[in-house]
C-alpha cells in the first residue's frame, strides 16, 4: 500500500499477531521513516474498557512519568515558549487528567481535553473553545496511537488555535526499522501502538506541516513560531529542569487553591469557599 502521509509505495516490514488473535501487516515507507499498521480493524477491540484497563494495570510508570513530564513541560513552557506560562495550554487526549492537574498545580493555565477518557482529576477545567488561542498544546504518548499522525496534528492545531505542538513518543534509529523482536515500543499484546517514528522521520513530519522540528531529549517540539533553540535546551537540561519547573512555580504561584474555589462553587454549588 501507498503511505498515508506522503503517498509514496511502502514496504511490507513484518506480519505479526496483535491481540494475540488478529493478524496484522506493517509497512514501511523509507521515505517518511514512517511505520505504520495497514488497516488496523482491531481498534475497537483493542479501545474496549477491558483491554484498556488491562494494559493501564500493566504500565507501572504511569505516576512517575507524568510527574516527570509536567516538571520537563513546565520549565519548557515557562524559559521556552517565550510568554513565561501565562497562556493558555490544552493536554489533548489528557486521559484521567493528571498530567492537567499537575501542571495547574505548578501554576499553568492548563486544559484538558479527551474525547475518549473520563477526566477524573482535572474536572471542571476541561478546554472549551472560549478559552481562546492556545500558546501551546500537549500529547503525551498520543502519536503512535493515530491512524494518520499528519492529519491528527493538522487537526489539533486548528481545533486549539496553536502554532506549538508538544510531545512525546519512542523513536527508532533513522533509517533503522527495527523487527518485532527488536523494539517492545510495539506493544503488539495491547494493539494501540500503530505508528512509530525515526528523528528523521519526525522531522519529515515536521516538514510535511510547516513547522520546524526541535528534538528536546524525551520531549519533542514542532513549531510555526521562531523560537529560541537554547532557550529550549536550556530548559530540557536534566540538571536545570526541577530548578526551572520550581522557579516558574515560584513566579507563577500554584493554581490549587483557586481550582478549589472553582471547584467548590461550579461543581458542588457551594456558595462560599
Amino acid at each position: 500500500m501507498n503511505c498515508h502521509l506522503c503517498g509514496t509505495e511502502t514496504a511490507q516490514l513484518f506480519n505479526t499477531q496483535v491481540l494475540g488473535k488478529y493478524a496484522a501487516r506493517y509497512a514501511y515507507c523509507a521515505d517518511c521513516d514512517h511505520i505504520f499498521a495497514d488497516d488496523p480493524t482491531w481498534l475497537d477491540e483493542a479501545y474496549t474498557e477491558a483491554t484498556t484497563e488491562a494494559t493501564g494495570a500493566a504500565d507501572t510508570d504511569t505516576a512517575t512519568r507524568n510527574v516527570l513530564t509536567a516538571l520537563r513541560l513546565a520549565a519548557l513552557c515557562y524559559l521556552g515558549l517565550g510568554d513565561h506560562g501565562k497562556g493558555v495550554y490544552v493536554d489533548v487526549a489528557g486521559g484521567y487528567g493528571l498530567l492537567t492537574r499537575l501542571m495547574r498545580d505548578l501554576g499553568f493555565n492548563y486544559f484538558w481535553s479527551d474525547r475518549y477518557a473520563k477526566n477524573l482529576f482535572a474536572r471542571g477545567f476541561e478546554y472549551h473553545p472560549g478559552l481562546g488561542a492556545s500558546e501551546a498544546v500537549s500529547a503525551i504518548e498520543v502519536l503512535e496511537h493515530t491512524v494518520n499522525p499528519l492529519e491528527f496534528i493538522q487537526q489539533t492545531l486548528a481545533r486549539y488555535q496553536t502554532d506549538t505542538f508538544i510531545f512525546t513518543t519512542e523513536t527508532f534509529p533513522d533509517n533503522r526499522p527495527p523487527q518485532p523482536n527488536q523494539w517492545s515500543y510495539y506493544l503488539f499484546e495491547g494493539g494501540q501502538h500503530i505508528a512509530f517514528f525515526s528523528p528523521r522521520g519526525l522531522a519529515r513530519l515536521a516538514e510535511k506541516l510547516g513547522m520546524i522540528y526541535i528534538p528536546l531529549g524525551r520531549i519533542h517540539l514542532f513549531s510555526r513560531k521562531p523560537l529560541s533553540r537554547w532557550r529550549l535546551r536550556l530548559a530540557s537540561n536534566k540538571l536545570l529542569v526541577v530548578p526551572i519547573a520550581l522557579y516558574a512555580l515560584s513566579r507563577l504561584g500554584s493554581q490549587r487553591g483557586r481550582d478549589r474555589t472553582h471547584i467548590r462553587k461550579t461543581l458542588f454549588n457551594f456558595p462560599h469557599a
